[in-house]
C-alpha cells in the first residue's frame, strides 16, 4: 500500500530563524524589466505575497525601499543637477514606493504603517523610532521612506541605521542576484558565489555588499546581512526560516 502523504505544515507550526527583520528592497525591484511604466503592479502585488508568507510566520517585518525606478539623485548630480537638491527628489520617488507597496499589501488584508523621514502629515507618519517599534510589536509591517532624510546618504545606509534603531536582527537585502561573488557574475561566467563570508573578509576583497556608511553601520553594530535573489518565488520566506539561501555576512 503507498504511503499515507505527510501533511504540509502551517504556517503557525514552523518556527522561523529570526523574530524582527529589515527588509530592503531596491526600487528598480518593482520596475518590469523594458517597460516604460516605473512601478510594475504585477511585480508589486508578487513582492508583497512574499512579504505576506513571511509575515504569516509571525514575523516582524520592517520594509525600507529605494527610488532608482524613479530617480536616482547621485546619477542626476552626475549630469549637472545640485546633489542636495537631486538627493531630496530621491527622497520623495522612495515615499511613491512605500505608498504604492502599502496599498498592495493593504488589499491582502495586512496592517501597515509607512513611517517618513521627512515630515509629510497628509501622507505618512513621521519616523519615531519608539511608534515604529510598537507597531511592529502589533503586528503591523513598517515601510521606512523618505531615506535618513538627509542627502549624501543611500537607503543602503537607511536600512543599516534603522535595523540598529528598531533591535533588528538581519537585514534582507533583496536583490536580482541570487548572492555575492567574486566577481560580476553577468560579466565573468567563472566568477564563484559565496554561502558565507566575513565583514573583514568582505572589506579585504573589497566586494560590492552595500555603500560603504551603511557596511561600516553593519560591522560595528554585528548586524547581519543576508544578500539573496528576491526574483525568485519564496526566497525571503526560504531565508526567514533559517535555509541556505544567498550569501550571509558576518563578523565571524
Amino acid at each position: 500500500m503507498p504511503k499515507p502523504k505527510t501533511p504540509a505544515k502551517s504556517a503557525k507550526s514552523l518556527k522561523p530563524k529570526y523574530r524582527r527583520i529589515v527588509l530592503k528592497l531596491s526600487g528598480e525591484a518593482l520596475k518590469a524589466r523594458g517597460s516604460a511604466d516605473n512601478i510594475s503592479p504585477e511585480i508589486v502585488q508578487q513582492v508583497c505575497s512574499q512579504i505576506k508568507a513571511v509575515h504569516d510566520l509571525g514575523v516582524q517585518i520592517a520594509v525600507v525601499i529605494g527610488g532608482g525606478n524613479i530617480w536616482r539623485g547621485l546619477s542626476a548630480s552626475h549630469r549637472g543637477m545640485e546633489r542636495t537638491t537631486a538627493d531630496y527628489m530621491g527622497m520623495l520617488a522612495t515615499v511613491i514606493n512605500g505608498l504604492a507597496l502599502q496599498s498592495a499589501l493593504e488589499q491582502m488584508g495586512l496592517p501597515t504603517r509607512v513611517q517618513t523621514a521627512i515630515p509629510m502629515d497628509t501622507v505618512a507618519e513621521k519616523f519615531i523610532r519608539r511608534r515604529a517599534v510598537d507597531h511592529l510589536d502589533e503586528g503591523k509591517i513598517v515601510i521606512f521612506v523618505a531615506g535618513t532624510g538627509n542627502p549624501f546618504f543611500s537607503t543602503d545606509t537607511t536600512a543599516a541605521l534603522r535595523a540598529n534603531e528598531i533591535g533588528a536582527e538581519v537585514i534582507l537585502k533583496a536583490t536580482k542576484v541570487d548572492g555575492i561573488y567574486t566577481a560580476d557574475p553577468f560579466k565573468d561566467p567563472k566568477a564563484k558565489k559565496y554561502d558565507r563570508i566575513t565583514f573583514s573578509e568582505a572589506l579585504s576583497k573589497r566586494l560590492s555588499v552595500m555603500d560603504s556608511t551603511a557596511f561600516s553601520l553593519c560591522l560595528d553594530n554585528k548586524m547581519p546581512i543576508i544578500v539573496f535573489d528576491m526574483m525568485k518565488s519564496d526566497n525571503i520566506r526560504s531565508v526567514v526560516l533559517g535555509k541556505a539561501v544567498g550569501t550571509l555576512v558576518t563578523l565571524e
